[in-house]
């Protein structure tokens, strides 16, 4: 089995998200990135929770055969959305979305709601629908 796969396992056992698993480093030291989300968002404590589990299962099955060190992070707002479930935590933020409609669109604007695939969008006065599966690119943008 495949590091991404065994570690996929475990963060979705525990009822995470993972997001991006980088694998860096050298023979010395090699440097596993896990970032994390779910639905909520992810506190230091659920972090803890996945870097035990994930270095657990590392010692036990004997995954990795050297110095490692392993950082469990959220995914952090600078990165773009991979999963419908990433969505509802931000509801009422403002986002940029570049979505396929017959031709490839950009939209920014504030997600009202999500109702099971589509995600609504204030426009004009009203709203927009697009499906989950369109959406090429999305990012929250961080308003202060």
């Amino acid at each position: 089995m495949h590091l991404s796969q065994k570690f996929e396992e475990i963060v979705s056992s525990l009822g995470y998200l993972l997001i991006e698993l980088n694998i860096r480093g050298d023979h010395h030291l090699k440097v596993l990135e896990l970032y994390i989300d779910n639905e909520k968002g992810i506190t230091p404590e659920d972090c803890v929770t996945v870097s035990r589990a994930v270095n657990e299962a590392i010692e036990a099955e004997k995954l990795i055969d050297m110095n490692f060190r392993l950082d469990v992070s959220s995914p952090g707002t600078e990165r773009p959305l991979k999963y419908l479930a990433q969505y509802s935590k931000h509801i009422n933020r403002k986002f940029e979305i570049i979505y396929k409609d017959e031709e490839e669109k950009k939209l920014t604007s504030k997600l009202l709601r999500v109702e099971g695939e589509n995600l609504f969008f204030a426009e004009k006065g009203g709203e927009i629908k697009i499906e989950f599966k369109n959406i090429t690119q999305a990012k929250v943008l961080i308003s202060f």
